[in-house]
């Protein structure tokens, strides 16, 4: 074993490192909650239009995964045919 080993040392930091990703999940639990509040707090016509923008911006990122999809294929096929 090494000089420099400590198991409660190893512990230690690796409890001050769980301890900051908890802090940090907290936090964004935290502001997930401020989140929904706020948005419950809408008008049912703001609403509407955060939930379509939501639908704009998933449709959004479902085109550009089918774009570098399609683009991956041609890739694969070019490759395949040289």
């Amino acid at each position: 074993m090494s000089k420099d080993f400590h198991p409660f040392k190893d512990m230690a930091e690796s409890a001050k490192a769980q301890h900051e990703v908890d802090k940090a999940n907290l936090e964004a639990a935290k502001a997930q909650a401020k989140v929904t509040w706020e948005e419950a707090k809408l008008s049912p016509k703001q609403r509407q239009a955060l939930i379509q923008q939501k639908r704009d911006e998933q449709i959004a990122e479902a085109k550009a995964k089918t774009a570098e999809a399609q683009a991956r294929i041609d890739n694969a096929h070019s490759l395949k045919n040289d």
